[in-house]
């Protein structure tokens, strides 16, 4: 599968495991898996980085996620709930889950959402 848009279109299943340097995006479905990174851009100040830091970060996750359905977000606490929080607000259509999780391998989280969405 190429590309993130792609895989925006086939799959509306997907798992968003998030920090405050980025959002590794897997969107899940039948037929594969399909992958992209969303990272949080920098402030001007030394050592600024994250979701406190850069306004648009969830923004622009969120607008990755348009063609999702179901969703299921793992990560740290804090930006975990900032993800949840705007996205309860501004995508009402959004079936939400969350998980908590130690740090993850892609194939893990990919594990982790076929088995929450029951693609197996």
């Amino acid at each position: 599968m190429k590309g993130k848009t792609m895989a925006q279109q086939i799959h509306s299943h997907a798992v968003v495991w998030i920090d405050n340097l980025m959002a590794k995006i897997f969107f899940i479905g039948l037929t594969g898996v399909g992958a992209t990174t969303v990272r949080a851009r920098k402030a001007l100040a030394i050592g600024a980085c994250g979701v406190n830091d850069d306004p648009t970060f969830l923004v622009r996750v969120g607008g990755t996620l348009s063609s999702c359905t179901d969703l299921l977000i793992i990560g740290p606490e804090t930006e975990r709930t900032k993800l949840l929080d705007f996205l309860r607000t501004n995508r009402l259509d959004l079936t939400l889950h969350v998980e908590t999780s130690n740090p993850l391998t892609d194939r893990e989280v990919v594990a982790l959402g076929r088995k929450r969405f029951r693609l197996d």
